[in-house]
């Protein structure tokens, strides 16, 4: 029966687990978490023990159940401010069942568990030995409240080995589910950002250059907003591959992007279309501030020592080709054309310049 009932809330603690990641799965609790993010999992967290508790054994006025498996989770994870935050509304909720010596007891066993969860999550330990300590710390707690809280020594001889045994499940299943959700959402996170941004350089890709400027020219449509296209390409790069080689390249390609996108407003949207080819869609802009944008972006590239794997710096510069809705085009979805053309002819003309299509 003892057995019977410990599984029954090792099944409830799953569910609530699994639903707890679900939740959370966008961006997992951290050590470094905001503050405001550690609470509200502390919260949540408190909320999931205290629905452990309405499913739990009762000998008397003894609770018997896993409400520490959540508090040990979010002290592992997350460290002092959600393990204290879940902690508080444990102890709430145990005095709201009631008040008496099982309850007191109860008390000291949760405090003590969640401070020694907090302290051993923070040791230099291996992991699966931290799970275990913080496990093992849990079974022995329970052992000696449970002994003095129970009578009973039928029901002790049955109850504290069951619950050793289902604890060391319980925690290690636990900790084996939220890690494996955890991993599969860094995953999931990880490849969305790739199919929407550069690998090199961090900017955005191609794809996602094309779906917002898909969007960008259909609302500038209705709403009569300007819109203005950089198009940029390196000068000479390919001399740079030939003469430094191409993981040199990709150094000299990885630091242009922090510069444009340094150089260019925190709301402009930059991108790598490939190879050394990059576009800055400048948003609300007329062609004059467009212009001033191009010339900014040239200077500061042609002034920003770039530096090799061996510390060698070298210059480079840039041409651009400016293009504007409702100034160099009436037509929206002719700006990558228009673009396109003047910096042909900024390269024509003899590079490091901006030329403006028209």
């Amino acid at each position: 029966m003892i057995v019977k009932e410990l599984f029954a809330n090792l099944a409830i603690l799953v569910a609530l687990i699994f639903g707890y990641t679900q939740l959370t799965n966008a961006t997992p609790l951290q050590k470094f978490s905001s503050f405001k993010r550690k609470i509200f999992l502390g919260v949540i967290g408190g909320l999931l023990s205290n629905i452990l508790m309405q499913y739990s054994m009762m000998f008397g006025s003894t609770i018997i159940d896993f409400r520490q498996i959540p508090i040990i989770l979010l002290a592992y994870y997350g460290g002092t401010v959600p393990a204290v935050v879940a902690l508080l509304f444990v102890i709430t909720g145990r005095f709201l069942i009631g008040v008496n010596f099982s309850s007191f007891l109860a008390l000291i066993y949760i405090v003590s568990i969640t401070f020694l969860a907090i302290y051993l999550s923070s040791t230099k330990l291996k992991n699966r030995v931290k799970e275990f300590s913080i496990l093992t710390c849990s079974n022995i707690l329970f052992s000696v409240v449970v002994a003095i809280a129970i009578d009973n020594r039928s029901i002790l001889i049955g109850l504290i080995p069951a619950y050793w045994l289902i604890t060391y499940f319980a925690g290690g299943f636990s900790f084996y589910i939220v890690e494996y959700l955890r991993n599969y959402q860094t995953m999931v996170n990880r490849y969305k950002m790739e199919s929407v941004s550069d690998g090199l350089t961090g900017l955005h890709n191609v794809r996602k250059f094309d779906e917002v400027f898909n969007k960008l020219i259909t609302n500038v449509n209705h709403n009569e907003e300007m819109l203005s296209l950089l198009y940029i390409d390196i000068d000479h790069f390919k001399k740079i591959n030939d003469t430094y080689g191409h993981k040199e390249g990709d150094m000299v390609l990885k630091q242009l992007g922090m510069v444009l996108k340094t150089t260019a407003r925190s709301f402009d949207f930059v991108s790598r279309n490939g190879g050394e080819e990059f576009t800055v869609i400048l948003l609300d802009c007329p062609l004059k501030r467009a212009i001033e944008m191009g010339e900014k972006i040239r200077k500061a590239v042609e002034e920003h020592p770039f530096t090799l794997t061996d510390d060698e710096e070298i210059r480079i510069t840039i041409s651009v080709g400016i293009a504007c809705y409702n100034e160099t085009t009436l037509e929206p979805s002719h700006l990558i054309e228009e673009a396109d053309k003047a910096l042909y002819q900024a390269k024509r003309t003899g590079r490091n310049r901006v030329c403006v299509a028209g």
